[in-house]
Protein backbone atom coordinates (compact mmCIF):
# COMPACT_ATOMS: atom_id res chain seq x y z
CA UNK A 1 0.00 0.00 0.00
CA UNK A 2 1.40 3.37 -1.06
CA UNK A 3 1.88 6.28 0.84
CA UNK A 4 -1.26 8.20 -0.75
CA UNK A 5 -3.94 5.01 -0.11
CA UNK A 6 -2.59 5.45 3.61
CA UNK A 7 -3.06 9.00 3.66
CA UNK A 8 -6.64 8.60 1.73
CA UNK A 9 -7.98 5.99 3.93
CA UNK A 10 -6.79 8.21 7.13
CA UNK A 11 -9.14 11.12 5.54
CA UNK A 12 -11.70 8.71 5.17
CA UNK A 13 -11.97 7.24 8.72
CA UNK A 14 -11.49 10.45 10.34
CA UNK A 15 -14.65 11.92 8.31
CA UNK A 16 -16.45 8.62 9.56
CA UNK A 17 -15.45 8.96 12.72
CA UNK A 18 -16.60 13.21 12.77
CA UNK A 19 -19.73 11.61 11.55
CA UNK A 20 -20.78 9.35 13.98
CA UNK A 21 -19.24 12.23 16.97
CA UNK A 22 -22.19 14.38 15.45
CA UNK A 23 -24.35 11.87 14.93
CA UNK A 24 -24.20 10.97 18.44
CA UNK A 25 -24.17 14.45 19.93
CA UNK A 26 -27.70 15.23 17.83
CA UNK A 27 -29.85 12.60 18.58
CA UNK A 28 -30.81 13.30 22.11
CA UNK A 29 -32.37 16.60 20.36
CA UNK A 30 -34.24 15.00 17.78
CA UNK A 31 -38.07 14.66 18.02
CA UNK A 32 -38.98 13.25 14.42
CA UNK A 33 -39.07 9.76 14.73
CA UNK A 34 -38.42 9.42 10.87
CA UNK A 35 -35.26 11.59 11.31
CA UNK A 36 -33.69 9.69 14.15
CA UNK A 37 -34.55 6.16 12.24
CA UNK A 38 -32.63 8.15 8.69
CA UNK A 39 -29.72 9.24 11.38
CA UNK A 40 -29.09 5.64 13.21
CA UNK A 41 -29.17 3.84 9.24
CA UNK A 42 -26.63 6.22 8.20
CA UNK A 43 -24.36 6.08 11.04
CA UNK A 44 -24.59 2.46 10.96
CA UNK A 45 -23.14 3.57 7.02
CA UNK A 46 -20.89 5.42 8.58
CA UNK A 47 -19.22 3.11 10.99
CA UNK A 48 -18.85 0.25 8.52
CA UNK A 49 -16.86 2.17 6.28
CA UNK A 50 -14.83 3.19 9.28
CA UNK A 51 -14.32 -0.15 10.18
CA UNK A 52 -13.39 -1.15 6.57
CA UNK A 53 -10.39 1.82 7.27
CA UNK A 54 -9.30 0.95 10.31
CA UNK A 55 -9.49 -3.10 8.74
CA UNK A 56 -7.19 -2.03 5.72
CA UNK A 57 -4.66 0.36 7.68
CA UNK A 58 -4.15 -2.44 10.53
CA UNK A 59 -3.82 -4.88 7.53
CA UNK A 60 -0.51 -3.06 6.19
CA UNK A 61 0.34 -2.09 9.88
CA UNK A 62 -0.59 1.66 9.75
CA UNK A 63 -2.31 3.59 12.65
CA UNK A 64 -5.99 5.24 11.90
CA UNK A 65 -6.13 9.23 11.90
CA UNK A 66 -8.45 10.76 14.75
CA UNK A 67 -9.83 14.50 14.07
CA UNK A 68 -7.51 16.81 15.02
CA UNK A 69 -8.33 17.61 18.84
CA UNK A 70 -8.93 20.90 18.55
CA UNK A 71 -11.19 20.74 15.43
CA UNK A 72 -13.21 18.15 17.41
CA UNK A 73 -13.68 20.25 20.35
CA UNK A 74 -14.72 23.22 18.32
CA UNK A 75 -16.78 21.21 16.21
CA UNK A 76 -18.49 19.92 19.43
CA UNK A 77 -18.89 23.52 21.01
CA UNK A 78 -20.18 24.95 17.81
CA UNK A 79 -23.11 22.34 17.84
CA UNK A 80 -23.85 22.82 21.24
CA UNK A 81 -24.34 26.05 20.93
CA UNK A 82 -26.25 26.07 18.08
CA UNK A 83 -28.58 23.24 19.61
CA UNK A 84 -29.12 25.57 22.63
CA UNK A 85 -30.31 28.42 20.57
CA UNK A 86 -32.21 26.04 18.49
CA UNK A 87 -33.20 22.33 18.62
CA UNK A 88 -35.47 21.84 16.19
CA UNK A 89 -35.46 19.29 13.95
CA UNK A 90 -35.36 21.65 10.86
CA UNK A 91 -32.12 23.02 12.58
CA UNK A 92 -30.76 19.87 13.13
CA UNK A 93 -31.45 18.38 9.49
CA UNK A 94 -29.67 21.53 8.17
CA UNK A 95 -26.64 21.44 10.69
CA UNK A 96 -26.14 17.49 9.61
CA UNK A 97 -26.78 18.60 5.63
CA UNK A 98 -23.65 21.18 5.91
CA UNK A 99 -21.59 18.69 7.96
CA UNK A 100 -22.33 16.21 4.75
CA UNK A 101 -21.38 19.05 2.20
CA UNK A 102 -18.06 19.57 4.16
CA UNK A 103 -17.83 16.23 3.83
CA UNK A 104 -17.85 15.53 0.40
CA UNK A 105 -15.86 18.73 -0.32
CA UNK A 106 -13.37 17.73 1.73
CA UNK A 107 -13.48 13.71 0.28
CA UNK A 108 -13.74 14.83 -3.06
CA UNK A 109 -9.99 17.30 -2.10
CA UNK A 110 -8.34 14.59 -1.15
CA UNK A 111 -9.31 12.32 -3.65
CA UNK A 112 -8.07 14.44 -5.89
CA UNK A 113 -4.56 15.32 -3.81
CA UNK A 114 -3.88 11.66 -3.51
CA UNK A 115 -3.95 10.33 -6.97
CA UNK A 116 -1.59 7.51 -6.27
CA UNK A 117 -4.00 6.20 -4.13
CA UNK A 118 -5.32 2.94 -5.44
CA UNK A 119 -8.26 1.73 -6.99
CA UNK A 120 -9.41 0.12 -3.49
CA UNK A 121 -8.95 2.98 -1.34
CA UNK A 122 -10.48 5.33 -3.97
CA UNK A 123 -13.62 3.07 -4.11
CA UNK A 124 -13.81 3.71 -0.35
CA UNK A 125 -13.38 7.26 -0.40
CA UNK A 126 -15.79 7.61 -3.25
CA UNK A 127 -18.79 5.31 -1.63
CA UNK A 128 -18.54 7.69 1.19
CA UNK A 129 -19.21 10.41 -1.04
CA UNK A 130 -22.07 8.79 -2.28
CA UNK A 131 -23.22 8.06 1.03
CA UNK A 132 -22.73 11.89 2.43
CA UNK A 133 -24.95 12.64 -0.86
CA UNK A 134 -27.59 10.11 -0.23
CA UNK A 135 -27.65 11.78 3.29
CA UNK A 136 -27.81 15.26 1.93
CA UNK A 137 -30.68 14.43 -0.26
CA UNK A 138 -32.28 12.63 2.55
CA UNK A 139 -32.22 15.22 4.79
CA UNK A 140 -34.16 17.93 2.99
CA UNK A 141 -37.50 17.06 3.70
CA UNK A 142 -36.59 17.18 7.22
CA UNK A 143 -35.93 20.87 6.42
Amino acid sequence: MNEDSVRLLKEVNSGCKNATDSFGQVMDFIKDEKLKALIDKYNKKHVKVGDECHQLLNDHGRDEKDPPTMAKAMMWFTTEVKMMMDDDDSHIAKLLADGCNMGIQSLNKYMNEYEQAGQEEVDLASRLVDIESELYDKLMPFM
